[in-house]
């Protein structure tokens, strides 16, 4: 079994509930790893899983706010089983890197795990 993992992707987007994050974004960094088993030894990029068309279906999600991270990182794992037929679990971390919540330092994140 392989593993592909994408590291500390960082976005600006407009995810949350509250207005000023819907007007203002804020900062996310992501992490993904997708556990696979090659058919053969790979040569190929098409006999593993193409890890800059994992970064441009992750990048297409920020972009389009959604209000729970919750359902971000659903939709987001979701999609790439559908279009990495190889991929058998994915998990993806989304971190807020400044929530907006009076005195606090720190980040928040939520972390979802799904297989085939």
């Amino acid at each position: 079994m392989f593993k592909i993992e994408l590291h500390n992707l960082w976005f600006h987007a407009n995810h949350g509930l509250y207005e000023e994050e819907k007007l203002l974004g804020g900062d996310f960094t992501l992490d993904v790893t997708i556990h696979y088993t090659p058919k053969t030894t790979p040569h190929h990029i098409s006999e593993t899983i193409d890890y800059s068309a994992v970064y441009y279906l992750i990048k297409s999600h920020m972009q389009r706010p959604e209000p729970l991270l919750e359902t971000l990182a659903m939709n987001i794992t979701k999609e790439i089983l559908e279009n990495f037929s190889l991929a058998e679990e994915v998990s993806l971390r989304i971190k807020k890197m400044n929530p907006p919540m009076i005195g606090f330092t720190g980040n928040v994140s939520v972390t979802h795990i799904t297989k085939r």
